[in-house]
């Protein structure tokens, strides 16, 4: 199985690589066009001459069967578009895209050539928050804090803040029928951005701040008088009277208990069984944040 990965940032090298590298029956493509980091990481892999690509064009000459997108979102629109139009199934990191324009022209290009594409939100595979999926969930809270970066609001929210958007979308347990979003913006720079999430019977809450003094995220379920909470997607606390802690074991993966591992595998699984993936829940996830990022603007205006 030949699979491409475009991109060889910091995320590609901590998470996506070490799956793929090791991976039995993948003959791995890396690409990127800077030579030195196409040379360290390829070496790092001990990947022949010919599994190393400075462009995209001898990357698709190799009849990919799957590729990974881990180029900066601003290139994003081009690439993908590329693979999909080249019929490879093609697993992108979020967001798609930062207008949503392009996101929904990627989605509805990948069901014009019935190709898959998939984007990376990992945090449905984490087993911290998967499991949470089966608590009770009258009351969801989550927060994903940084420490002095204040940004622009649609890369903040693009970037960042997307995954607690797609978090809450994951575990709600029912129909949204009401979406409020508070924010506060100074000097056109995002600080905080807080989504609410309602609907019969749950309240679904998101927050970042980007000024918070601690780099953190934290995930709390509760109803029927129990609680579940996820710190840092590794250390699980559950309240019911007295709590019990759950730590991620000294030799599990960090790619493992982030979800990566499992995506990677689910997505491959897929490709390799023929099964062609759909984008449009994964778009509704942008629908939502091109939403906040409106709210946010009206706010700042």
């Amino acid at each position: 199985m030949k699979v491409g990965c475009i991109g060889l940032g910091d995320i590609a090298q901590k998470a996506y690589l070490p799956v793929l590298g090791g991976r039995p029956g993948v003959e791995l493509h890396v690409q990127t066009r800077t030579p030195a980091t196409l040379t360290r990481v390829a070496d790092g892999l001990h990947l022949p001459e010919g599994q190393r690509h400075q462009d995209l064009d001898s990357l698709l000459a190799q009849d990919l069967d799957a590729a990974f997108v881990h180029a900066p979102t601003s290139v994003h629109p081009e690439i993908v578009t590329r693979l999909l139009e080249a019929g490879v199934p093609t697993y992108v990191d979020k967001p798609l895209a930062y207008e949503l324009a392009d996101s929904e022209r990627l989605v509805a290009l990948a069901e014009r050539r019935n190709v898959s594409l998939a984007v990376g939100f990992n945090r449905r595979f984490a087993p911290g928050y998967a499991q949470c999926a089966e608590h009770p969930r009258e009351l969801i809270l989550m927060q994903k804090n940084r420490i002095g970066l204040p940004e622009e609001p649609r890369a903040m929210i693009l970037d960042d803040f997307i995954h607690v958007v797609d978090t809450l979308r994951f575990l709600v347990p029912g129909p949204v029928d009401d979406v409020t979003v508070r924010a506060r913006v100074e000097d056109g720079l995002l600080h905080h951005v807080v989504l609410q999430l309602a609907g019969d019977g749950f309240t679904a809450l998101g927050v970042m701040n980007r000024l918070s003094g601690s780099a953190e995220e934290i995930l709390e379920v509760s109803g029927q008088d129990t609680k579940r909470q996820v710190l840092n997607l590794a250390e699980v606390v559950d309240h019911k009277g007295q709590p019990t802690v759950r730590r991620r074991g000294d030799w599990v993966p960090v790619a493992r208990q982030r979800g990566i591992e499992q995506a990677v595998l689910a997505f491959l699984d897929a490709v390799r069984a023929g099964k062609v993936l759909s984008a449009r829940d994964a778009l509704a996830t942008h629908e939502l944040c091109e939403r906040v990022v409106r709210a946010v603007r009206e706010q700042a205006a």
